[in-house]
C-alpha cells in the first residue's frame, strides 16, 4: 500500500484480510492458547504458548507504535512469529511487551494447514508496562470542529460515573428512549454497573466495558448514554462534532458501536403543545461506527470493514449507509488490532464522518437532526438484533471494548 504526504496508509495488508481471499477460505477452529489467558494483564517478556492441531504453520502479528526505522505516525503491524508446526500443532513464541504500546493489546493469532484450512484468533491484553502512544485525550482540536467549542469530553481518567438511569451519575447503563429506559437490543444484556461480573472498570484512563457469560447466565455487557430520562446531559444543537476512540475484539457475536440520537420527546411534557409534532418528527441516528466480528461460517468475516449509517426513523426517506475499510484508510490497520478516533461532524449542511482525522462518507444533514440536538451513546452489544451467532467459548465466554476518550464540540 502506497503512503503520501498525508500519513496515509503505508503498512502491507495481511493476506488473511484480502476480502476477495477471505470469502474463499474454509475456516475452522483449531487454535488453543494456553498461555497468557485471554484478557489478562501483561509486562515484560512473556511466552504465548498455543496449539492447532492439524495445522502445520502459524503467525501472530500484534500493532506496533512508531519506531526509527518505520517512523508512521499511526505505527506499523508487526510480526511476532512466523513458526512451522510439529505434528502436535504445537506453538511457542516470547512477546516482548515492553517494546509495544501501554494499554490494550491484540495478539492476532493465524494457522493454516496445506490445504486450505485456516484459523485466527485474537488474544486481547491489557499491557501495564509498554510504550505511552497516542493514549488520552489530544492536546488540539480535531480540524472537523473548527468554530466549535468543546462542550464534554471524558478521559476515563477519574472515578466511573454511571447508573441504571444515569440520574445521579453521568451516564446512563440502558438506552434511554422516551418512557422505555432500558431498551435491550444486546443478546447479552447491558447490565446496571455495580455486583459481581458487572460490565464496567477502568485501568488508567481507559474505560473497560467487560462483556461476560458465567455459567448458567445469560450474559452481561455494558452500554453508556449521555442522556437521562429527563432530558438532562450531554445533548447538542448543530453544528456539532461527537468523537471516540477505542478498540474491541473481533469473535464471532462482537458488536461494538458509536452512536447518536436526537433528543426528541426526551425531557418533554406530555401536556406540552409541540409534544405530538416532535414525536411525529421522527428519529435520526448516526452510526458513527458499527463493528461485526468473527471468522468462518455464518459470521461476518470482516477482513478490516466496518459500517456507518444514518438512519431516519419514522421518516420518509431512505437509510444511508457505507462499508469501509479500515485497512485501507490512516493508518492501515482493522478495528480490531488498535485503537482508532471515530467522529462525525453535524453541520447545517452535511454529516460528515471520519475515521483517525480522514472524512470517510458525507451525505445532506437531516430536517431532524436540524431541528433537534443529539445525544451520544458507546455500547459493546453481543448478538442479539445484530443477528450473527455469538461463540466466545475457546474466549472463556468474554470479551472487552476499551474506549481511551469521548468528547463532544458544538458552537
Amino acid at each position: 500500500m502506497a503512503d503520501d504526504d498525508t500519513g496515509a496508509v503505508t503498512n502491507e495488508r495481511p493476506a488473511l484480510y484480502d476480502l476477495n481471499a477471505v470469502r474463499k477460505t474454509d475456516f475452522v477452529q483449531r487454535i488453543e492458547v494456553t498461555v497468557p489467558r485471554h484478557g489478562s494483564d501483561v509486562r515484560g517478556d512473556i511466552a504465548v504458548v498455543f496449539r492447532a492441531p492439524g495445522m502445520t504453520r502459524a503467525q501472530a502479528r500484534c500493532w506496533h507504535g512508531p519506531t526509527p526505522e518505520k517512523p508512521g505516525a499511526f505505527g506499523h503491524d508487526a510480526v511476532l512469529a512466523d513458526l512451522a508446526l510439529g505434528a502436535d500443532g504445537a506453538g511457542r513464541f516470547v512477546f516482548h511487551a515492553d517494546e509495544f504500546p501501554h494499554g490494550p493489546l491484540t495478539i492476532r493469532l493465524q494457522a493454516k494447514d496445506d490445504a486450505d484450512l485456516k484459523d485466527y484468533f485474537e488474544i486481547q491484553l491489557f499491557n501495564e508496562g509498554g510504550v505511552a502512544w497516542r493514549e488520552g485525550l489530544p492536546d488540539t482540536a480535531p480540524p472537523a470542529a473548527a468554530g466549535m467549542r468543546l462542550v464534554f469530553a471524558d478521559d476515563f481518567d477519574g472515578p466511573l460515573s454511571i447508573s441504571s438511569n444515569g440520574l445521579g451519575a453521568r451516564y446512563a447503563a440502558h438506552k434511554t428512549s422516551g418512557s422505555e429506559q432500558n431498551q435491550d437490543f444486546s443478546g447479552w444484556p447491558f447490565t446496571d454497573p455495580g455486583g459481581e461480573n458487572q460490565p464496567f472498570g477502568q485501568r488508567g484512563t481507559w474505560l473497560r466495558i467487560h462483556a461476560s457469560k458465567p455459567e448458567g447466565s445469560s450474559g452481561r455487557t455494558g452500554l453508556i448514554a449521555s442522556i437521562r430520562p429527563d432530558g438532562t446531559g450531554v445533548c447538542v444543537p448543530v453544528p456539532s462534532y461527537f468523537e471516540c476512540r477505542f478498540v474491541a475484539h473481533s469473535a464471532p457475536g462482537t458488536w461494538p458501536a458509536f452512536w447518536t440520537l436526537t433528543r426528541g420527546t426526551k425531557g418533554m411534557d406530555r401536556n406540552d403543545p409541540d409534544y405530538e409534532a416532535v414525536t411525529a418528527m421522527g428519529t435520526d441516528e448516526l452510526d458513527v461506527v458499527e463493528c461485526y466480528g468473527g471468522y468462518g461460517p455464518g459470521n461476518p468475516n470482516h477482513g478490516g470493514r466496518y459500517e456507518v449509517t444514518t438512519h431516519f426513523w419514522g421518516q420518509d426517506a431512505p437509510n444511508v449507509h457505507r462499508f469501509l475499510d479500515a485497512c485501507e484508510i490512516g493508518g492501515g490497520a482493522a478495528w480490531s488490532w488498535t485503537p482508532h478516533d471515530y467522529g462525525v461532524a453535524i453541520t447545517e449542511t452535511d454529516t460528515v464522518y471520519y475515521l483517525d482525522g480522514f472524512e470517510v462518507f458525507r451525505h445532506p444533514t437531516g430536517p431532524v437532526s436540524l431541528a433537534q440536538p443529539a445525544w451520544f451513546l458507546i455500547d459493546y452489544a453481543i448478538g442479539g438484533a445484530s443477528g450473527w451467532p455469538v461463540d466466545l467459548e475457546r474466549y472463556g465466554n468474554q470479551s472487552d471494548m476499551w474506549v481511551d476518550w469521548v468528547r463532544v464540540y458544538s458552537k
